[in-house]
């Protein structure tokens, strides 16, 4: 297994607007391949946009959504993979033959579908139906999984997935900025975005604080360590309909380090070169060893009617 230099991505995406969200993955891809990156990542729904989803009716997100892979994204970002010599990971709504709809993330190189994973706990309309599996697939000789946003807080999930071998779990994000129960939780003023040029120490201080980075410091760095994985995080910034984002896109290492981050109050690429020996050097290579199933498998696989709540709903 040899190094591999990856992106992640923000950018202000464009709700419905899969023309301009494809122009700007293929204007950042460029951007990453020509800084060397291998693989470039971006946010859940990069493609489609994502909040304005939430009230969208069933004929409504149908039309927004896409069979995987004969649907027309799926040969955009093939052809930008293509033409920029960069694999690609980006998210889109999905539907397949019998009108279920999908809330789906895609890895795309240049000959086509590479991997597809369907979020878990997917919540923004009701018309979509979870997805049931965890994926591993291989990229350039790492095994990765992917999981998508609320997927990451269920810690299970994460777990699950490095056990099934991945050693980079992409996690494609729309998060932060949003009423919570914890303290400091809330929506920032897109008044300060607009104003962001003539101010930008007061949105930075709102994207940076509790509502922002301060609440995924508290757990994103814990998957990467406890699981001893890289953890290519991406979230959009910016406008996502009539919510806020504030970016932050970041790749930690599995001692939960941060290796590259995106900082810029604008479109933004970080890269990172991912190293193997890291993989075993980490502690929580040594915890996974450690383990003793026999104590808790029972305890963790009894049964269990899965309740989410989302509370900025």
């Amino acid at each position: 297994m040899e190094n591999l230099k990856v992106a992640t991505a923000q950018f202000e995406n464009r709700s419905g607007d899969k023309s301009y969200n494809l122009g700007m993955i293929d204007s950042l891809s460029a951007q990453a391949a020509k800084e060397g990156a291998q693989v470039i990542a971006f946010h859940e729904c990069s493609v489609t946009g994502y909040t304005f989803a939430r009230n969208l009716s069933r004929e409504q997100l149908l039309e927004v959504s896409e069979l995987i892979p004969e649907g027309p994204s799926i040969g955009r970002l093939t052809e930008i993979s293509r033409a920029n010599n960069i694999t690609i990971l980006a998210g889109l709504f999905e539907k397949d033959a019998h009108g279920n709809m999908y809330k789906a993330y895609v890895c795309v190189n240049e000959r086509g579908l590479v991997a597809r994973f369907r979020k878990l706990h997917p919540f923004i309309n009701p018309h979509l139906t979870p997805g049931n599996e965890y994926v591993v697939f291989d990229l350039m000789g790492w095994k990765c999984g992917i999981l998508i946003c609320y997927d990451n807080n269920v810690i299970e999930n994460v777990r699950a997935t490095k056990l099934l071998g991945a050693d980079i779990i992409f996690m494609p994000h729309v998060t932060m900025c949003t009423p919570s129960s914890r303290p400091g939780a809330g929506f920032v003023d897109p008044d300060l975005w607009l104003n962001r040029q003539n101010d930008p120490t007061t949105l930075r201080q709102e994207f940076d604080g509790l509502k922002g980075r301060g609440w995924l410091m508290k757990w994103l760095p814990a998957r990467a360590y406890d699981n001893a994985v890289y953890a290519v995080f991406s979230n959009p910034i910016g406008m996502d309909d009539d919510q806020l984002k504030n970016g932050c896109s970041m790749i930690l290492d599995p001692f939960g380090d941060i290796i590259a981050e995106c900082r810029k109050l604008d479109n933004d690429i970080a890269i990172a070169t991912l190293t193997p020996e890291k993989l075993k050097a980490a502690g929580g290579a040594r915890y996974i060893n450690a383990r003793k199933p026999a104590l808790y498998s029972d305890i963790i696989g009894q049964p269990h009617i899965s309740e989410q709540k989302v509370v900025w709903l």
